[in-house]
């Protein structure tokens, strides 16, 4: 990697980090704590690529792009951030930034992509007829950043962190009005695609299971885009009637229409649907045709190939799919999402709370089949009963308890013999190396109560009839793949730890990975 790169952050640890990096692989690295330094660094010509965090002392990372690109169009600007919303990565998309990567962010990721941007951009030699001026170090960079200060800078910007954990709360903390928060690859890639053809004339199919938020990620695409000053209109299978449609039509004329579960629809609604559609794209009112917008469940090829959703009406919903994934897929999104919610309980009126560092850790461990609608009603519950501002383990304990009953099976025949003993006690805290932390489960739930939950529920989805032919193997694949992502994320992508874990072959392991085209990243971890 070759090239000038000027760092903008105020945590003085990732600065650090940055330069450090960027110098082993052969960049010269300017780094500043301030915005003005930075503008003044790009106006002097110096740089060929900008790295920014959003929130400094003296403005917003985002903000300043647009300065830069009146100075310097062929500068790429890769912008990080702490705030993981939505909202940050349409802006920075808006703004022309060549990347948004949020905190924590990957080093090698980072570093991947910033060799990308330094690849896909002539030099400075090559666009002003110059030599870029020597490395300086300037206000605010690394040449006094000793041991001691990247140890006060790891304290004083824990809060923010780099590769390695949770985003922590701190200066960017949760805001009740923004939707849409998340720092795992999978909620990251999410953003970008939605910031990608937020205002594209495209028709949109958002598929997830339910509870993950698929709604909210559909009005969004209205709230955030040029189409939100326009109508908007909520079209469902309660009132499938060919009176409702053109009522629905005409109240998202020229904004978004959102269709929730096209495939719950009966065959003569979704004909209405593909008629009204041809309408609208043959007819005079193509100016006034509004954003389709649609829901769907985690698979909805399969609703296709059961007949339940018509083949001519999918083409016309799909044109990009985007998938949200459940919560069991992002498990370190689920602290700060919880404090989030919170936060927004706290902003409607319901008491004040937080939680304790234990409870913190149940919440962590816990499945969430209702994904984070069951994780936001627990939060609203709690933020209720809970007895101090505190929310203790044990209030959340008693809390999942009470919602998992339900699920529970009911107990056994005692002629039938003796009830299924829970799984013995793992080993204690000390011998793991960390707090182990059991499944905030009812006493004797077991894995395959679980999978068993999930299994009825996909039968249920079909109604009257069955899945479509292959289910077994199908089920396996479905679990194999995020078994060995989840396998690989916890220990770090080592794959020698990963196959000891899963107790099989490292070559077995290295040859499923291929099959399943899984991509594998050792992380470091910083801090």
């Amino acid at each position: 990697m070759d090239g000038t790169v000027l760092i903008a952050d105020d945590d003085r640890t990732i600065r650090t980090v940055l330069t450090q990096a960027l110098t082993r692989a052969g960049c010269r690295v300017h780094a500043t704590g301030s915005l003005a330094q930075l503008l003044r660094w790009a106006e002097e010509g110096r740089g060929e690529l900008v790295i920014t965090d959003v929130m400094m002392p003296d403005g917003n990372g985002i903000d300043m792009i647009p300065a830069i690109r009146r100075m310097r169009p062929e500068l790429p600007v890769i912008v990080i951030s702490a705030q993981n919303t939505i909202v940050t990565a349409i802006r920075a998309t808006e703004a022309a930034a060549f990347d948004y990567l949020p905190k924590p962010f990957d080093l090698p990721d980072l570093m991947a992509r910033a060799g990308q941007a330094l690849a896909r951009r002539p030099r400075l030699s090559e666009v002003r007829g110059t030599t870029a001026p020597a490395p300086g170090r300037g206000e605010g960079g690394m040449a006094g950043a000793g041991p001691g200060g990247v140890a006060a800078g790891m304290a004083g910007g824990a809060a923010q962190g780099v590769a390695g954990g949770p985003a922590l709360p701190g200066a960017e903390g949760p805001d009740p009005a923004l939707p849409l928060i998340g720092h795992a690859p999978a909620m990251q890639n999410l953003f970008r695609m939605v910031a990608r053809v937020l205002n594209a004339d495209l028709p949109v199919m958002i598929a997830g299971e339910a509870g993950v938020g698929k709604s909210v990620v559909a009005r969004s695409f209205h709230e955030l885009s040029d189409r939100q000053a326009a109508g908007f209109a909520v079209l469902t299978s309660a009132d499938p009637s060919e009176e409702a449609i053109a009522r629905a039509g005409e109240r998202a004329a020229g904004g978004t229409l959102l269709i929730e579960d096209p495939a719950g629809f009966s065959p003569a609604a979704q004909a209405r649907l593909i008629g009204l559609i041809e309408a609208w794209e043959g007819g005079p009112g193509r100016a006034q045709m509004p954003r389709l917008i649609s829901t769907t469940g985690p698979e909805p090829q399969v609703d296709v190939a059961s007949g339940r959703l018509r083949a001519d009406l999918y083409y016309r919903l799909a044109g990009v799919t985007i998938s949200v994934p459940p919560l069991r897929a992002r498990v370190d999104d689920i602290p700060p999402l919880a404090r989030h919610l919170l936060a927004r309980a706290a902003a409607q009126g319901l008491p004040a709370r937080s939680l304790s560092e234990a409870a913190t850790a149940v919440v962590r461990a816990y499945p969430f089949p209702g994904n984070v609608r069951e994780l936001e009603n627990l939060m609203r519950r709690l933020a209720l009963t809970a007895a101090g501002p505190e929310i203790t383990e044990a209030e959340l304990r008693a809390a999942l308890s009470e919602t998992m009953a339900p699920l529970a099976h009911p107990a056994p025949d005692r002629a039938a013999g003796p009830a299924p003993q829970p799984a013995q006690p793992g080993p204690p805290a000390a011998a793991t190396g960390a707090m182990a932390v059991p499944l905030a489960e009812p006493a004797g739930y077991r894995l395959s109560q679980s999978v068993e939950m999930h299994l009825q529920r996909y039968f249920d989805l079909h109604g009257d009839q069955l899945p479509p032919p292959g289910l077994y193997d199908r089920i396996l694949r479905e679990i194999e793949r995020p078994l060995l992502e989840i396998a690989l994320d916890a220990t770090g992508g080592n794959q020698l730890r990963c196959a000891d874990l899963l107790g099989i072959n490292r070559n077995t392991l290295r040859k499923k990975l291929t099959d399943l085209n899984i991509e594998v990243t050792r992380r470091r971890k910083l801090m």
